[in-house]
Parts: structure tokens; C-alpha cells; sequence
């Protein structure tokens, strides 16, 4: 034994038993797995330094224990615990020694067992069999051991049976490794030695028949049909020696169905026998669907006649099957060609199934091998016999799922799913079914492969749910509005897609795509008071259009949709909804804004425009936007629009609305766009007094506050230069609006009194005054006012003079 070796493992171990970490305890793991592996075995005789090898011996075992309260932690995994249980084994085999007691033989075979088992369970079976082999030599030792200390006959029995248990599971260990690495002739020597055990060993009838069934399974999985019907031949004779230890009918009869498989898939004319007596014997001892189908399919396989399959279908009907089932067997039958058997069974499936709610089902399946073998006729009167609800319409339509799922049918090649549901919208529009029209071609819209027919279906819904919304109540309206959203998003969703049709050429998607965006657009219109579904339908308008040429129409077309999306969206922003919802709303509307500035500076290269407002409106809907979203990029936008040379007055005046607006507060800017709109409004020829006044109503409401009395005096000589621009129009024009000049009055005059209440009685004076003037030019109401502001005005003018006489005095 190297020393130097060994000591590096028990320290390594030493180091493992003490550490917490998974990663460290990882990589201590693959250390000692590799250094355990390198230590060499014991020498014959007497081993030495028994001291140091009862230490590794202990050291051995407490790992062996810590590995078992690691994995039930999941602290380590299966491949680790299982080379943890190899380092453990290997130093308990070490310190074996040459005449072991009977306990320590007994750890050594159920640590060695464990061991081994434990390699095949993870996979690596080739690293078991030196494990199985070790527990295989401790038995024969425990058994000399036991028949040393025996005392008579009955003992030797007692020790026998002991010693076979573990001598079973060893052979059935070994076994597995055998049939995972292939070795067939050694699994099958291991087997039967376990067989011939039973007898001793009845209890382990059931575990052996399901290891030969677990063989079974493997080796028909890897295509070894002869070793796969040898183990579940085995499997069924195992399972039929202790019925008191057998797994019971229904095993034994799912184990002959895979043999009858096996024997089937190996050489169905070779063992067409053997395969039908295992199915027949698997119904005797279990009736499932699986085997009268099986059975069926073998018939079908081997070409047996019409009378011999009419018997086997016969035993369906006889017992208790599913209405799936049935109809599986049905396909089964018309799909290798028996039409006259699988129609005449179908037959008996409608009577026995009539009434069932999913009776439709089998006149579904009926019709579509009748359509399959091109009895047309047959097909349609047949369809007409179910059409009357839509679950029968929706049967089809997963037929036609089903199908589409398919990507290996041939070219070309008819789908029957979609034919049914073309023949059942065909009858239902003859027969002036809407509502099963509409489900049927809905089904088609999703499955249909040849486009031509696709837009063809695609129209027809439309046209349908158009006259349906002509005529519905609102709540019904609604709920068809939507379903024209998702036609229209379906048409575009197929035109977007890349079409191998030849058929189907250029020119035909550009006059679909043209039917479709003129829909949207038509529908839009009409939906004026549904703001978020016009919006929808002038979006997907826009988005059906650019599979148009750019001509001057489309990008008219183009243009306006986005310009309408734009304007419902700024619309819903201005209604009560959370700032998130109105923060997406206003950058959807930027989006299409930007799209369409791109289209509008293609259009005006086009043809004159100047007429055309699109200017104006990008310009005022993205200053609301921007505006609203406190968009660092409204300074730029304002900056182009000052440097506007002909911008007009309305476009101005909704500037400074809109920039104070909730949320936006922009009054520097409001009171700029308010000031050249006055700008423009006195270089009218005639000026239009009406919105001159609005106009100034504003900027001096801007300008100078209510309600404050300590007023800046360059605010206040700001604002009297308005109040004198409007007396300037007044005195020129009989036309100003005389609630105008009674607002400007009683703003001038109000001013003046907030002077005179904190003593500023200059100031009151020049303000009164200016009231003063301004109630010269009223009409009617002046009479209302002038005796009162009179009165009050004498008074500021006599405290002024009082205030004047007291300061010469102050002066003398």
C-alpha cells in the first residue's frame, strides 16, 4: 500500500466531512474520487499497520454516512454521492483484512451493493460490476463464515435463505449493468439463476417480472426487437408463476401488448402469429382499447381479409370504448382502405354514440373520407345534416389545426379540414346561416394556405359582419367592431407574410391590400364617437397602405391616417385618466407624428400644397404633445415657429392655450404667442376687433394677476401698455365689443382701488383714471357705473390732493 497515497485521501476526506460549502464540497469530492481511485488494493495475507487501518476504516464509514445526509439534504447529487460511496468502499475494502468478522462482512456486501447499484442508476454500469463482483465474493465468504458456526441441518437452512436474498439482488444488479452495456448473454444468465431462486423467493415474483419488462422496454426502444421479445416473454412467464406475487392482470396484459408490438415492428408476416396470440392473450387478460386496436392495426398490416377484420371490429361494439376510440379505429380502418368495413363500423359508432352531445364528431369523420374519396355529393348532403349548430363548425376547425401542424404534407396536397369548413360556409350562406358562416370562415381565415382563397374568406367575413353592424343594437355592435379589427389585423398579417403561391402574384396582394385599408379607412369614419376604435382602424388603414405603391393618392391616404391617429390620441390625453395612460398617449401620438412628417415631405415634392393646413396641424399637435410631456425638445420646435414668417393669428392663439393647459404651464411662452398675435392682428387693413379683444382678454389676464396688491411696477407698466393698446382700437372702431370694454373698465379700475387700499395713491389715481376713460366708451351700461365710479374717483383724487397738500407743508 503507498502511505504517501493514502494519507492524502484520509485527509482529503478529513477536510470533506468538515466543509459546508456545495462548490468546495464539489470539488473535494472529484479530489478523493480521483486519488481513492489510484490506491492500490490490499496484499494477500495480513495487512499491516493495523492501527492506521482501523482509522481509514472509521474515517471510511463516517463518509459513507455524511454522503447518505448530504444527498437526502440535496447537498450533493446523485454522481457525487455515488463516487463518494466508491472513496467509502474502496478504504472499507482495504482494511478488510484476511478472516473479516461476520459484521463487517455483511457492511462489505451492502456497501458494495449500494456502490454498484448506485453507478448503473447514474448511468456508468461498467464502473458497477467491480462493486457487484466485491459483494458476490463477501457472500460466498458470509456463507462459509455461516456454515462454520452452524449446528445442524435446520441452521444450514436458516443461512441459506439469509445469504440468498442478498445473492438475488446482486444477480439482479448485475443483470442491468449487463443489458446497459449490451451483454445480452450475461443479463440473461444472471435472470435465469434469479428465476431459479423464486421458488425460495416467492416475494420477488413481482420485481423480477418488472425488470424483465423494464429490458423489454429498453431494448424495443433501441430497436432490438429479437433480446426485446425475449425479455417480456420472460416477464409475462415470471409474472404467471406466483399469481399471490404477481403485478396483477393489467401488467401482464400491458406487457403482451408490447411484445405483440415487438413481434409486429420485427417482422409482421414472419411473426403475424406470435404477435396476434400475445394481443389475444393480453384481452383475456385485461380488455383496453390499446388491444383491439392493436390487434386491428396488426390485421390491417399483415393484409388480412374483410371478414377477418369485420370479426375483430366486432368485439368493440361488445364491451364499453371511448367515442375517441372508436373514432380512431375508424380512421385507422379508412386509412389503410377499408372503406366498406371502416363506413359500415362508423356506422354502428353513430347508433350506439346517438346520444351523445358529441354525436357530430363521427358524421365529421364520415364526411371527410367521403370528400377524401371524392364522393363530393355524399359529402355535402352529410354536411348539411349537421350544420345547423357551430359545435359542428368548430369540430372542423380543429380538424383543420390538426392538419396545418403538419409541415410534411406534400405540396399541393388537399387539406380535409379546410375543405370541410369551404363546403360547410358555402352551405351555410346558402341556407342564410350567419352565424355558422362566419365560424367557418374564421377557421379558414387561420388555416387556409392558398392566398387567393385566404382573401377570398377574409372578404366574405367582412362583408358578413359589415351588414352585421349596419343592423345591430349598440351593446351588439361592439362586440362586431372588434371582430372587424381582428379580420382587418388578420389581413394584414398575411399580406405581411412572405407568400411561396405563384399563383398568387403581385398585383393581387396590392389589390387586396387596397380592398382592406379603404375598409379601415370607411370604418374609422363612421366611428366618431369610439375615439380609441377609429384610432385603430385609421392606424391599420395606414398599415394596409404600405403594401400600396406610394403613389399621390396612398400617401394622401397615408398622411391622413396618421394625422387622425394622432388626433384622437391628443383627444383621450385631454380626458381624466391617469398621468401614465395620458404620458403613453401623447408619445403615440409624437410616434405617428413623426411618420408622418416623414410621408408629408414625399407628398409636397408631389404637387402644390399651400392651401393644405398639415403644417399647421403637426405643428400645433406636436406642440400639445411636447407641450404636455414637459419635452426638453419644445424650446427647438418654438424656436422654428418664431422664425415663421407668415405663421397666422390662429395658430398663435392656440399656441398659447395650449401652453397652459393642463399639465403644461408655460406662461413666458404663452404671453410671447399672445403678443405677436397682436403683432399680426393691428397689421390687418381691417382689423377684426372681435378676436382682437379675445386676444388682449387673455394677454392681460396673463399679465397682470387677480387678487394681488402688491404688483411690481414694471408688471404694472407692462400691463398698461396693453390696456392702451386696446383704447387705441376702441377709439378708432364702433365695432369692439362693449362687454370687452366693461371688462377692460373694471380691470383698470380694480387695479386702482388695490393701489389705493395699501397707499399708493399715485398709482390709484393713474389706474382710476384709466377706468375712467374707458367708461367713456361704453354704450348702454354706462350709465350703471358712472355715477358710482364718479363719486369714488373724486375721493382718490381728493385724498391725492390732501397727500400733496401734506407733503408741501412737510416741505415749508
Amino acid at each position: 500500500m503507498e502511505g504517501v497515497r493514502l494519507a492524502a485521501v484520509e485527509g482529503l476526506l478529513r477536510e470533506l466531512l468538515r466543509e459546508e460549502a456545495p462548490a468546495r464540497i464539489a470539488a473535494l469530492t472529484e479530489e478523493l474520487f480521483r486519488e481513492a481511485r489510484s490506491v492500490p488494493g490490499p496484499p494477500d495475507g495480513a495487512s499491516p499497520h493495523a492501527a492506521a487501518l482501523a482509522q481509514v476504516e472509521e474515517g471510511a464509514i463516517s463518509l459513507w454516512n455524511w454522503a447518505v445526509t448530504k444527498h437526502t439534504g440535496s447537498v450533493v447529487n446523485d454522481e457525487q454521492r455515488a463516487k463518494l460511496r466508491f472513496v467509502a468502499c474502496r478504504l472499507v475494502c482495504l482494511c478488510e483484512g484476511s478472516d473479516p468478522p461476520e459484521a463487517t462482512i455483511r457492511r462489505q456486501i451492502l456497501m458494495s451493493m449500494k456502490t454498484g447499484k448506485g453507478w448503473i442508476d447514474i448511468g456508468k454500469p461498467d464502473l458497477a460490476d467491480e462493486f457487484l463482483e466485491i459483494a458476490m465474493s463477501s457472500i460466498e465468504k458470509l456463507y462459509v463464515k455461516l456454515l462454520e458456526g452452524s449446528d445442524g441441518e435446520a441452521d444450514i437452512h436458516v443461512h441459506k435463505a439469509d445469504v440468498e436474498k442478498n445473492l438475488f439482488k446482486v444477480l439482479s444488479y448485475q443483470a442491468e449493468s449487463a443489458v446497459a452495456q449490451g451483454d445480452f448473454q450475461k443479463a440473461v444468465t444472471c435472470v435465469q439463476r434469479c428465476k431459479d431462486m423464486l421458488m425460495k423467493l416467492p416475494k420477488e415474483t413481482c420485481y423480477l417480472s418488472i425488470l424483465c419488462y423494464n429490458f423489454g422496454v429498453e431494448t424495443y426502444e433501441l430497436k432490438r426487437y429479437e433480446q426485446s421479445s425475449f425479455w417480456l416473454s420472460q416477464s409475462y412467464d415470471i409474472g404467471k408463476m406466483d399469481m399471490k406475487y404477481s403485478h396483477g392482470k393489467e401488467m401482464q396484459a400491458k406487457v403482451l401488448r408490447l411484445l405483440a408490438t415487438a413481434y409486429f415492428e420485427w417482422d409482421c408476416n414472419l411473426y403475424l402469429d406470435r404477435a396476434l396470440k400475445a394481443v389475444s392473450l393480453a384481452n383475456q387478460e385485461d380488455l383496453h382499447p390499446a388491444g383491439f386496436f392493436l390487434k386491428v392495426k396488426i390485421l390491417l398490416k399483415s393484409g388480412a381479409s374483410d371478414e377477418d377484420i369485420n370479426s375483430a371490429v366486432a368485439e368493440f361494439l361488445h364491451h364499453e370504448m371511448s367515442l375517441d376510440f372508436c373514432l380512431n379505429a375508424a380512421k385507422l380502418l379508412l386509412e389503410h382502405g377499408r372503406e366498406s368495413v371502416g363506413f359500415e363500423f362508423l356506422k354502428s359508432v353513430s347508433e350506439r354514440f346517438e346520444s351523445s352531445p358529441n354525436h357530430g364528431r363521427i358524421t365529421l369523420l364520415h364526411i371527410e373520407f367521403l370528400l377524401q374519396s371524392k364522393r363530393e355529393l355524399l359529402a355535402k348532403q352529410k354536411v348539411e345534416e349537421i350544420i345547423i349548430a357551430v359545435e359542428a363548425v368548430i369540430e372542423m376547425g380543429k380538424l383543420a389545426e390538426k392538419s396545418s401542424q403538419h409541415e410534411d404534407k406534400l405540396r399541393g396536397e388537399e387539406n380535409t379540414g379546410t375543405n370541410l369548413l369551404s363546403l360547410a360556409a358555402q352551405i351555410a350562406l346558402e341556407n342564410e346561416q350567419q352565424v355558422v358562416a362566419i365560424k367557418a370562415l374564421e377557421y379558414l381565415a387561420e388555416h387556409l394556405q392558398d392566398c387567393r382563397q385566404l382573401f377570398a374568406a377574409l372578404k366574405c367575413l367582412v362583408r358578413l359582419t359589415l351588414s352585421k353592424v349596419m343592423a345591430d343594437n349598440e351593446e351588439k355592435k361592439d362586440e362586431d367592431i372588434n371582430s372587424m379589427l381582428t379580420y382587418l389585423t388578420l389581413a394584414h398579417k398575411r399580406l405581411a407574410e412572405s407568400f411561396t403561391d405563384e399563383k398568387f402574384t403581385g398585383d393581387m396582394k396590392v389589390l387586396e391590400a387596397h380592398w382592406f385599408r379603404k375598409v379601415a379607412w370607411n370604418l374609422a369614419v363612421q366611428l366618431r364617437g369610439c375615439p380609441g376604435k377609429m384610432r385603430d382602424f385609421f392606424l391599420l388603414s395606414f398599415k394596409l397602405s404600405q403594401f400600396c405603391p406610394s403613389d399621390k393618392a396612398v400617401l394622401i391616404a397615408q398622411k391622413t391616417c396618421l394625422l387622425m391617429a394622432a388626433a384622437v390620441d391628443l383627444e383621450m390625453g385631454r380626458q381624466p385618466v391617469p398621468p401614465s395612460e395620458q404620458a403613453e398617449l401623447l408619445s403615440q401620438a409624437l410616434q405617428h407624428l413623426q411618420a408622418c412628417k416623414e410621408i408629408w415631405k414625399i407628398l409636397k415634392l408631389t404637387g402644390d400644397f399651400a392651401k393644405d393646413p398639415t403644417d399647421t396641424l403637426l405643428l400645433l399637435y406636436e406642440f400639445e404633445a411636447r407641450s404636455k410631456l414637459n419635452d426638453p425638445a419644445l424650446h427647438n420646435l418654438m424656436e422654428s415657429v418664431w422664425e415663421q414668417p407668415q405663421i397666422e393669428v390662429k395658430t398663435l392663439e392656440i399656441i398659447a392655450s395650449l401652453a397652459m393647459e393642463s399639465p403644461a404651464r408655460y406662461p413666458v411662452l404663452c404671453k410671447k404667442a399672445l403678443k405677436s398675435a397682436l403683432n399680426l392682428h393691428r397689421k390687418q387693413t381691417v382689423i377684426d376687433v372681435e378676436k382682437f379683444s379675445k386676444c388682449l382678454h387673455s394677454l392681460i389676464n396673463l399679465s397682470l394677476p387677480t387678487g394681488l396688491t402688491d404688483l411690481d411696477a414694471c408688471v404694472l407698466q407692462e400691463a398698461w401698455g396693453y390696456f392702451e393698446d386696446g383704447l387705441s382700437i376702441i377709439s378708432s372702431t364702433d365695432a369692439y365689443p362693449e362687454m370687452e370694454i366693461l371688462w377692460l373698465m373694471t380691470r383698470a379700475w380694480n387695479t386702482g382701488i388695490f393701489q389705493h387700499t395699501v397707499g399708493k395713491c399715485r398709482e390709484a389715481e393713474q389706474w382710476c383714471g384709466l377706468g375712467m376713460r374707458f367708461l367713456s366708451h361704453l354704450g348702454s351700461l354706462k350709465k350703471t357705473y358712472e355715477g358710482h365710479m364718479t363719486g369714488l374717483y373724486s375721493e382718490v383724487l381728493d385724498k391725492l390732493d390732501r397727500a400733496k397738500g401734506f407733503l408741501s407743508k412737510e416741505q415749508e
